[in-house]
Formats: structure tokens, C-alpha cells, sequence
């Protein structure tokens, strides 16, 4: 079917087109048919609306919309005068456009349901998704009329335009500018590098270590025994969940602190460059506690009664890091320390422990051991709201995979889904670094009111660890040199207790 362009002037005039209130209804026009014909435009007689030859097309330059005239007339009385018949010939189904509904100001612009977006946008806000492309100076680029400065609506687009700029965009202002009031902190410092560990056991001020000793003093080692046995498993917990947080930095953290690292808490320092001094840090305060704690059964030479029941408390204490601490960073050094191959091979302390401590035997072996199995996996976690220290162990081996000490094989290497067990490590990492602010208030929370012995803060630090495992001396030896060795003092004292069954015996 042909169409025929129809224009607003084939037979109108300026002088002869007057706005009314409405369409033309009543007395001008003999029958109420007419006046439907004269309200709409009939639709097989106008291009589609949304062709780009369409009279009402978004393109200024369309010949088509090019004649289309918009005529303005001025403000006056409405009238009733019905519009003349246009001189081209109509059929009875074809009605004529109707006038506007309401007189029109001259400043506004005419609008209709098909009215182009680039009409509208002056008076309407920008679009959030577009925000990176405005300008506070000038304002959107799809602004018909920019906000002037120092206005409500400038002061909305350049919060907007500052919330979509890039990390990298805004700390180089920071650096040039400075941070604004409010902050925390004033101007953008460089983090300082850390080259030297913050453990330093020769400058250690000791409550029960005299100045020079030597490694694994029998009166030394009576002392720190009748310490963690004086006080019950939720107490040694505290203590340890307590120097935990001061050493990851989620206590204890000061604004100076925090403008050296460049980051606010400890958590996020883990997974950054910069961060490597803290996480050998950590790296020896884990295999430095598990060492301790092992000695502390293996040095108990009394019957095999005494060593179930320390071994039966160690599992408290493990128990209660996990669930009344949330500190998965000892829980994991005590469980380490329980699954040492020397400790694992005394099989009548073992017996003895499931004969007279049933419940901590089955507690070790049904929960605690698969919850660690898990969480080595990347598959199970506590929640977030019970956390005060993540189980941060596993990235801090990936990320430091040439200076981590040999533990067995690693949970990535001995599974088929070795891959995935990456990437949810490394997953994770991000949730560590996100919520360093939740631990710090976790952390407060459960230390609130809590008033610690400082000999057991002492015990439980890890400059005291490492003078009473290594002396004086041997504190400042290679880390590689000081475990190997050790691990053999751990294999004499697990043989002395009992014995190796010879093959010729049995």
C-alpha cells in the first residue's frame, strides 16, 4: 500500500490554527462522529513513529521532520473554533490531528509520549550509570542546563561523579590534594615496607626469662606447666585469642599505624604486597605455638594418666578458640600441635584418653578434625558475627610458599581438586580483607571486661616462645635451622615416653 506523507500546513495557516481547552466537541461540529474523526490521526497515514523518516524522529536533519512546523500561539482566551477541513481529500475513517489540550507557556517546550529523550533531559537528573561522564564544571554531558556551582544539584553530581571514580583516580587526588576533612587520615602517605620482623627475642623484656638462658630450662618449663594449669581452658583462650589480635594487628591499631600500612587493620595488610613481614610474622608465631604446646605434653613424664589429661585440656582449649573465641589462627596451631607425628604415636596416652575422657576424644575426632579438614579445603567457615581472627593460614602459605617452613603436604596437594582449593583460598582472601573492621569489633567485643595475667600474656607471646624453646642465643638463628633441629628434640622426648616397638618384639 502506498503511503501519502501528510504535513501539518497542505491548507492551514498560521492565522488559522487557535489553541483550544480540547478537541472540538460540541456545537461547531453537526455529528458526534465528526468530532471523533477530528481528535486522532489516523495511523495508516503517518510512517511509524520510531522510522527514521518519521515526522517526529529524533533527527533534526530528517526531511521529514522538516515539515513538521510547530506553531505557538499566543496566550489568550481558549475558543471553540473547530479547525477548517484540510483541502487534501480524507476518507471517512481518515480523522484530522487534534489541537493541543491546554495553552502552553513560551518557554516550554512542547512534549508528547513519543517525545525525544533529548528533550526531557534538562529537567530530569542523570543516570547513575552515567555519572563517570560528567564534569562538576560543566556539568552532564546529557545536561541541557548544568547545575550552577556551589548548588544542591552540583553538589549531588559531583558526590555522584567522585563515588564512581576509580580506586587509583582517587588515591592519586589524595596523594596531590590531600584527604578531605573527616577522613582517616589527613593526606595520603606511602606505605613503609617492612624488612625486619617485629619479634625480637634478644631485646625481650621477660617477667620469668632471666636476660641469658638456655633452650628448654627444666625450672623454666615447671613454671609455664603450673601456669596454663592453674587457670581453666576459656581463660587460656582469651589470653591467646588477646595477644593473636595485637600481633595480626586487629587490636591495638593506632592512626600512626594505620598511615604506615596504608591500610586500616592487619587483615588487609595480609593480602598486600607490603604485607609479606606480617605474614612470616604470623608464619612463626603458628609453628612456634604448635612447637611449644607439643613440648608442654611431651614434657609431662609422669604416667600415662597425666598426659590424657593435659592432652584432654589441650582439646578444650582448642575447642574453645573455635567456638567461644572464633580465633581459627591458634585453633589451627593447637590442632596442629595434637597432630604432630610425635604426638599422634603415643598410643597408650591415646587409649588412656578414650577411656577416661570419652566426650574429648570424640569431640577431637568427630568435630574438631573434620571442622579444620574443611576449613583447610576452602569449604566450611564459622560465621563472620563469631569471628575474631579468620583461618588466614592457608593464603599466608600460598602467598609465601618459598619462606613457609615444610608441613606435611598442603591441602591443594594432596586432593584431586587441588585448583579449587586455590581459588577458594584465595576467594576468601578478599572476605578477610573487607571485613578487617568486623574482626577488630568481634575481637572488642569478646575481650570486653576481660582481665588478663600478664605472666600468661607472657607465656603466650612469641619472643617468650622462642627463649624458652631456643634459648638466648638460638632465637637468633635461621628459622629453617632452628624447626629442624627442634623437630628432632620433639622425636627424642615422643621415644623416651614410650618406646618404639621393635618388629622382633612383636
Amino acid at each position: 500500500m502506498k503511503r501519502r506523507s501528510v504535513t501539518m500546513t497542505d491548507g492551514l495557516t498560521a492565522d488559522k490554527v487557535t489553541r483550544s481547552d480540547g478537541c472540538p466537541t460540541s456545537t461547531s461540529l453537526p455529528r458526534p462522529r465528526d468530532s471523533i474523526r477530528s481528535c486522532a490521526l489516523s495511523m495508516d497515514q503517518i510512517p511509524d513513529l520510531h522510522s527514521p523518516m518519521s515526522p517526529i524522529s529524533e533527527s533534526p536533519s530528517s526531511p521529514a521532520y522538516s515539515t513538521v512546523t510547530r506553531v505557538h500561539a499566543a496566550p489568550a482566551a481558549p475558543s471553540a473554533t473547530a479547525l477548517p477541513a484540510s483541502p487534501v481529500a480524507r476518507r471517512s475513517s481518515e480523522p484530522q490531528l487534534c489541537p493541543g489540550s491546554a495553552p502552553k507557556t513560551h518557554g516550554e517546550s512542547d512534549k508528547g509520549p513519543h517525545t525525544s529523550p533529548s528533550h526531557t533531559l534538562g529537567k530530569a537528573s542523570p543516570s547513575p550509570s552515567l555519572s563517570s561522564y560528567s564534569d562538576p564544571d560543566t556539568g552532564h554531558y546529557c545536561q541541557l542546563q548544568p547545575p550552577v556551582r556551589g548548588s544542591r544539584e552540583w553538589a549531588a553530581t559531583e558526590t555522584s561523579s567522585r563515588q564512581a571514580r576509580s580506586y587509583g583516580e582517587r588515591l592519586k587526588e589524595l596523594s596531590e590534594n590531600g584527604a578531605p576533612e573527616g577522613d582517616w587520615g589527613k593526606t595520603f602517605t606511602v606505605p613503609i615496607v617492612e624488612v625486619t620482623s617485629s619479634f625480637n627475642p634478644a631485646t625481650f623484656q621477660s617477667l620469668l626469662i632471666p636476660r641469658d638462658n638456655r633452650p628448654l630450662e627444666v625450672g623454666l618449663l615447671r613454671k609455664v606447666k603450673e601456669l596454663l594449669a592453674e587457670v581453666d581452658a576459656r581463660t587460656l583462650a582469651r589470653h591467646v585469642t588477646k595477644v593473636d589480635c595485637l600481633v595480626a594487628r586487629i587490636l591495638g591499631v593506632t592512626k600512626e599505624m594505620q598511615t604506615l600500612m596504608g591500610v586500616r587493620w592487619g587483615m588487609e595488610l595480609l593480602t598486600l604486597p607490603h604485607g609479606r613481614q606480617l605474614r612470616l610474622d604470623l608464619l612463626e608465631r603458628f609453628h612456634t605455638m604448635s612447637i611449644m604446646l607439643a613440648v608442654d605434653i611431651l614434657g609431662c613424664t609422669g604416667s600415662a594418666e597425666e598426659r590424657a589429661a593435659l592432652l584432654h585440656k589441650t582439646i578444650q582449649l582448642a575447642a574453645e578458640l573455635r567456638g567461644t573465641m572464633g580465633n581459627m589462627f591458634s585453633f589451627a596451631a593447637v590442632m596442629g600441635a595434637l597432630d604432630m607425628a610425635q604426638i599422634s604415636r603415643l598410643e597408650q596416652t591415646w587409649v588412656t584418653l578414650r577411656q577416661r575422657h570419652t566426650e574429648g576424644a570424640i569431640l577431637y575426632e568427630k568435630k574438631l578434625k573434620p571442622f579444620l579438614k574443611s576449613l583447610n579445603e576452602g569449604k566450611e567457615g564459622p560465621p563472620l558475627s563469631n569471628t575474631t581472627f579468620p583461618h588466614v593460614l592457608p593464603l599466608i602459605t600460598l602467598l609465601e610458599c618459598d619462606s613457609a617452613p615444610p608441613e606435611g603436604p598442603e591441602p591443594w596437594g594432596s586432593t584431586e581438586h587441588g585448583v579449587e582449593v586455590v581459588l577458594a583460598h584465595l576467594e576468601a582472601a578478599r572476605t578477610v580483607a573487607h571485613h578487617g573492621g568486623l574482626y577488630h569489633t568481634n575481637a572488642e567485643v569478646k575481650l570486653q571486661g576481660f582481665q588478663a595475667r600478664p605472666e600468661l600474656l607472657e607465656v603466650f607471646s612469641t619472643e617468650f616462645q622462642m627463649r624458652l624453646l631456643w634459648g638466648s642465643q638460638g632465637a637468633s638463628s635461621s628459622q629453617a635451622r632452628r624447626y629442624e633441629k627442634f623437630d628432632k628434640v620433639l622425636t627424642a622426648l615422643s621415644h623416651k615416653l614410650e618406646p618404639a616397638v621393635r618388629s622382633s618384639e612383636l
